[in-house]
């Protein structure tokens, strides 16, 4: 998508970068992102972010990231799959890509440009933590209500891939 790619080079040149290059958003109030729900037949994967996080404490969420390289987001999307969840490339039967999004958390005077993926699984995987998250739960998409979640995901369970 070459809208992305501008929009991730404008992050890159105007903002400072970490020792590895990645593009440090610290000091911004915009940031793009990925969120991948991940699916196995009809239940979702729901992750309570845990308190080593900067953003959410405690509350429900997805896989995602920040869009911090010069790459295309579906490979920062399945690199997150790997570091936050141990999924490998090898297990998913399907990967769609819904339409970018933005979202202002006045709470935290946040915007997030968020690029939102589908992520369907042959079988149910092992799924392996990272620091990210402290408990897992596979849910049904109507279920989401029982839980405190991040702002805003609940969209991506509701309407986005159906």
């Amino acid at each position: 998508m070459k809208s992305e790619t501008v929009l991730i080079k404008k992050f890159h040149n105007k903002l400072p970068k970490f020792k590895d290059g990645r593009i440090n958003y610290a000091s911004s109030n915009i940031a793009p992102v990925v969120t991948l729900v991940v699916k196995h037949k009809e239940e979702y994967l729901l992750m309570k972010r845990s308190q080593k996080v900067n953003t959410y404490k405690g509350k429900w969420g997805n896989v995602g990231g920040y869009i911090d390289q010069l790459r295309p987001a579906k490979e920062i999307a399945l690199q997150e799959l790997r570091e936050e969840i141990g999924i490998t490339e090898e297990q998913i039967s399907s990967i769609k890509r819904g339409n970018p999004s933005e979202y202002f958390d006045r709470k935290i005077n946040m915007t997030w440009i968020v690029f939102p993926f589908l992520i369907e699984l042959e079988e149910r995987p092992e799924i392996k933590l990272d620091w990210e998250h402290e408990e897992f739960r596979w849910i049904k998409p109507e279920e989401i209500k029982n839980f405190d979640i991040v702002p805003d995901i609940d969209k991506y369970f509701n309407y986005l891939f159906y």
